[in-house]
């Protein structure tokens, strides 16, 4: 890691909600931002903004989502996820998150994700699936 990740380090992201971040089994009248999607958009946000303050043999992986999905965003909307890092305790780092469609606040969150080392990461997975009789 580098030292350049410390807590109060922001990010926005910015996306559309597309067809395939909807739920479908309400009907087309009814096409939201499905709570699933938007636990994905929020960590794919987050691990962006990790991804600058980590070496090139690190990346990161979730450990815990905690959200409250406030207001429907419909197809088409354009959404906003404002994150901060709010606390980093070595490999474990916490994000705040706020979701915005333009019209309502749409989510709070917090995420927490933990920095591991890609090749020993690789190496226990690898590990795990021997036991698991799929190697």
């Amino acid at each position: 890691m580098k030292a350049t990740l410390q807590a109060g380090l922001k990010h926005t992201a910015k996306l559309e909600v597309t067809r395939d971040r909807t739920i479908d089994f309400m009907g087309e009248k009814a096409r939201v931002y499905a709570t699933p999607m938007l636990v994905r958009d929020i960590e794919v946000a987050c691990r962006n903004l990790l991804l600058q303050h980590l070496d090139a043999a690190e990346d990161s992986v979730g450990t815990r989502v905690e959200i409250d999905h406030l207001a429907a965003s419909l197809l088409g909307m354009p959404i906003t996820l404002e994150v901060e890092i709010t606390a980093v305790a070595k490999r474990a780092v916490t994000f705040s998150i706020i979701g915005s469609d333009g019209i309502d606040t749409i989510c709070r969150a917090v995420h927490n994700r933990f920095v591991v080392d890609k090749a020993a990461t690789e190496q226990r997975l690898a590990e795990k699936a021997k036991k698991a009789g799929l190697a």
